[in-house]
């Protein structure tokens, strides 16, 4: 393993990262003004069923039901809102492996701004139509996620878009964080919030607002045993490079760690987990029969992380943060058809 950021061209982006204030409580706060004009607080529900087969009394933040389906959305509602007037005329540019791009091309359509993405070649088939469907023109590129973002950020100053990385953007951070705000406002005292991590933006905003609102409540982040370099950064106190991943799980499959979200949870993280693809899908298949919501694999992250911890979470409050429900149909037939692990 080794770090990336020797290449020359990510040293202009690493600039412009470390420059950039990390959010605050109060970012989140300015961003639910803003988020909550134009989607409604996510259900945030005890599953007694759940709770009685992990062991602690578990419930469900439930993200997928945002109209993108994801928590991302939140994130580019109040990051598109605030760009300047001339950049919302040029437009922006991202890269995606979906969630992203969906929460992007939603909020330029509600604030009538052009919106550019760059996927990987092989994307998920269902998230890229409904990133057409909202009004984003798509640049395929790459075999994983930075590959295309490599591409992305290649060619973004030549088109004069306004380049939103995934993770590195403190509006997008302060946006996405609004779903933690709701989860203490309907249960003020969790024991442990188990956030799936990409590159962090998702648990930042969770952190920043737990160590407000309880300090005491844990925060804990889940990623795939086959894209652990967020994991291995956290641990390591240094960006950690890995081999492109091989989970199915897109929302998590990323193998060079985001600067400013790796600050922010080397301070507000407490615990790093990781997880099997086969629990991942283990724990779509038992959220679909037993809260009939179907989890993409990021999604079903935090209750295959407490399945596998549920020793330590006995009689414990416990949030999973279901962060998304966009599952490859493809990959969902795989699910239903195998035999449980």
């Amino acid at each position: 393993m080794s770090c990336s950021y020797c290449k020359n061209s990510e040293k202009k982006s690493l600039v412009m990262e470390v420059q950039m204030h990390a959010p605050t409580y109060a970012d989140v706060l300015a961003g639910a003004s803003v988020v909550l004009r134009y989607i409604k607080p996510t259900p945030l529900y005890e599953w007694p069923g759940l709770s009685q087969l992990l062991g602690c009394r578990y419930f469900i933040k439930h993200e997928n039901h945002t109209p993108t389906t994801a928590f991302k959305v939140r994130g580019g509602i109040y990051l598109v809102s605030r760009l300047p007037e001339e950049q919302k005329r040029r437009g922006i540019i991202a890269c995606t492996t979906g969630n992203h791009g969906q929460s992007l091309a939603y909020a330029c359509r509600l604030f009538g701004v052009r919106c550019v993405l760059v996927v990987p070649a092989k994307s998920n088939p269902d998230k890229v139509a409904a990133m057409r469907a909202l009004g984003a023109e798509l640049i395929e590129h790459g075999r994983d996620y930075d590959e295309a973002r490599e591409h992305c950020e290649s060619i973004r100053e030549r088109e004069g878009l306004r380049y939103v990385h995934s993770a590195n953007e403190p509006d997008l951070i302060a946006g996405v964080g609004t779903y933690a705000l709701e989860i203490f406002d309907d249960l003020p005292d969790p024991d442990i919030l188990l956030v799936p991590v990409g590159l962090g933006s998702g648990i930042c905003g969770a952190g920043l607002v737990a160590a407000q609102r309880r300090p005491e409540t844990r925060v804990i982040g889940v990623q795939s045993e086959l894209a652990p370099a967020v994991t291995l950064s956290w641990r390591e106190g240094r960006p950690v490079e890995t081999e492109s991943p091989r989970t199915f799980a897109e929302g998590m499959a990323t193998r060079v760690p985001a600067s400013l979200t790796l600050q922010m949870m080397r301070r507000l993280v407490h615990d790093m987990v990781t997880v099997s693809d086969s629990a991942l899908r283990d724990a779509i298949r038992l959220l679909l029969r037993m809260t009939h919501n179907l989890a993409e694999g990021a999604g079903a992250a935090p209750t295959a992380a407490a399945w596998q911890m549920r020793s330590s979470l006995a009689g414990k409050k416990v949030v999973g943060v279901f962060s998304g429900g966009n599952l490859d149909l493809r990959e969902l037939a795989a699910i239903l058809t195998a035999k449980p692990s």
